[in-house]
């Protein structure tokens, strides 16, 4: 892979992974766009593991006292905050690992394709400004009871077609129950260490047996760079979003969406 095409994807993962635009949807477009040879999976794969690196170091000692209180609840020490907000996290990732079991090789066969990419950036483009607009936004992440954590969880299972965006459906769910941006961010973007996790090993499985076809060094590369703009995204996304609110990401994916559709609709 060309060193500029490397530096470009890698960015743009890290940059698109916690905005609500679909990353995913982004490093399908690219190549077709520029007429770049596929990426791969391999590549996909080592760029998430470098955004999972990012969303870790950031909230570390949230995660921390998380798992300090969610294994004290193990042990029978009741649930505080933290051991509720660690089960939450667990639970909302049980749809979208379900899903991802049953549908992954229709998925990337039958919908990495640019039409569909298209209409999905458009109708959860319409539903993430619905939700921002219509939202109470009173409550912070602590507050999830168990039906919204599985609808905030099937709303990530959604977002497996291309397109959708993971933190946007995320996002819409949690604002749609009432959560303020920065509660919904904050979920979302904890809500994605147990899928990235799964995902990653799974396919880091089938990378190790791959051999010398993989390019480790390139892969290097791309996680470290995705995982250095990923980290600078969720800082200024976490810092801005109560102030712009989430009608900039609304009006990008309606552009976006429109212009698909118009190069590719047959």
């Amino acid at each position: 892979m060309p060193l500029t095409h490397l530096l470009a994807l890698a960015v743009l993962q890290g940059l698109t992974e916690f905005l609500p635009i679909s990353s995913s949807a982004h490093l399908i477009l690219l190549p077709r766009l520029l007429d770049w040879s596929d990426q791969g999976l391999a590549f996909d794969v080592a760029v998430h593991l470098g955004t999972l690196g990012a969303v870790v170091v950031y909230f570390r000692a949230e995660l921390w006292r998380m798992a300090r209180d969610w294994l004290g609840s193990l042990a029978g020490r009741g649930l505080t905050a933290e051991a509720r907000l660690a089960w939450a996290v667990l639970w909302g990732t049980i749809p979208v690992g379900l899903a991802g079991l049953l549908l992954k090789g229709w998925i990337e066969q039958a919908l990495r394709t640019p039409t569909v990419i298209a209409l999905a950036t458009l109708g959860f483009g319409v539903l993430l400004g619905l939700a921002d607009w219509a939202g109470r936004r009173r409550r912070d992440e602590y507050s999830l009871g168990w039906r919204g954590v599985l609808a905030i969880g099937v709303a990530q299972a959604l977002a497996l077609i291309p397109g959708t965006s993971r933190s946007g459906a995320t996002m819409t769910a949690g604002l749609a129950l009432g959560l303020t941006r920065e509660a919904a961010a904050r979920f979302s973007f904890l809500l994605s260490i147990p899928v990235i996790v799964l995902a990653g090993g799974l396919e880091l499985r089938d990378l190790a047996t791959a051999g010398p076809a993989v390019d480790w060094s390139t892969l290097w590369i791309g996680a470290l760079i995705s995982g250095a703009s990923a980290f600078a995204c969720i800082h200024l996304f976490l810092r801005l979003i109560a102030r712009l609110s989430m009608w900039p990401f609304v009006v990008y994916r309606l552009v976006l969406g429109g212009a698909l559709l118009a190069i590719y609709a047959p």
